[in-house]
């Protein structure tokens, strides 16, 4: 079997949508890499990563344009393409359809695929979505940057406790399976009594969630069953993240809460002014404390 007929059958099981089929092609220890996993996949993480994909574009296909020989193995140009119905890296389906153009070089050893390394543009895939792409250093001194995540389920009162979890991770296979998480446990979050805002954080390795409860008892729930039980399991079994810490945080003082009248310009106390400016206009809806 020529590297191109190898190179067709891991296509081919890629638009079957099997991830073991997938795995199947590769040589013993065989590599995968893009730039979404710079690092490197081998064996069960190939499959976790296809499936990952497949559950965020349950349609995904890969259309061949070209191939052409390429030292051991072969040069393929394709066009991905796929509705975006799932989660994807934790991030909420966006309904959004792409059409990503991309290569593999893949090399090939008898009869089986030593290594894939993938190239595209992931600010295309971005772009194509839907969604932001913000141009930002990994870190500039000991300041990293990374993204943000905030759910306000509509509760406006004034928080009595936080909450705090912070992960360090080892890994971006790491980083995917803590976003995939969190996404279902603010599903689970966004309906559970006491919850006032929920924020989401990742930089460099670092992976934060600050929760705003209504009294120092709420928190407790997280821990009775549901997807944060599970997460917890996972962390104090082998093989994920470098550790961790959580912790609950009553605050010692809240400030008033501040709201500018949209008739005068000035900044009233919502809560000494009764929803009342002093020049006799309503105010506007507060934001939430936080």
């Amino acid at each position: 079997m020529d590297a191109v007929d190898v190179a067709q059958g891991y296509f081919d099981a890629w638009n079957r949508r099997d991830a073991d089929a997938i795995v199947a092609t590769f040589a013993e220890g065989g590599t995968y890499s893009d730039p979404n996993v710079p690092e490197g996949l081998t064996g069960q993480a190939i499959a976790d990563y296809a499936g990952g994909l497949f559950a965020a574009f349950p349609d995904l296909s890969f259309e061949i344009v070209s191939h052409a020989p390429a030292g051991d193995g072969t040069a393929a140009q394709w066009m991905m393409r796929g509705t975006n119905t799932g989660s994807l890296r934790g991030a909420p389906p966006t309904g959004s359809a792409v059409a990503l153009p991309g290569s593999d070089f893949i090399a090939v050893e008898d009869g089986k695929i030593r290594s894939v390394q993938g190239y595209f543009d992931q600010g295309t895939m971005m772009r194509q979505l839907g969604l932001q792409v913000i141009v930002q250093p990994y870190s500039v001194g000991p300041v990293a940057f990374g993204n943000s995540v905030y759910m306000q389920p509509g509760n406006g009162k004034k928080p009595g406790a936080f909450s705090i979890t912070a992960l360090q991770v080892t890994s971006e296979n790491d980083a995917e399976e803590v976003r995939n998480y969190s996404q279902q446990i603010l599903q689970e979050m966004a309906r559970m009594p006491g919850v006032i805002s929920v924020l989401l954080a990742s930089a460099g390795h670092r992976m934060l969630t600050v929760t705003a409860w209504e009294d120092t008892e709420s928190p407790a729930q997280m821990y009775r069953g549901g997807t944060h039980s599970e997460a917890m399991n996972r962390f104090f079994g082998s093989d994920f993240t470098a550790g961790g810490v959580t912790s609950v945080w009553k605050p010692e003082r809240i400030n008033a809460l501040w709201v500018r009248c949209e008739s005068c310009g000035s900044m009233q106390d919502h809560d000494l002014s009764n929803g009342m400016c002093q020049c006799g206009q309503p105010l506007p809806e507060p934001p939430p404390y936080w």
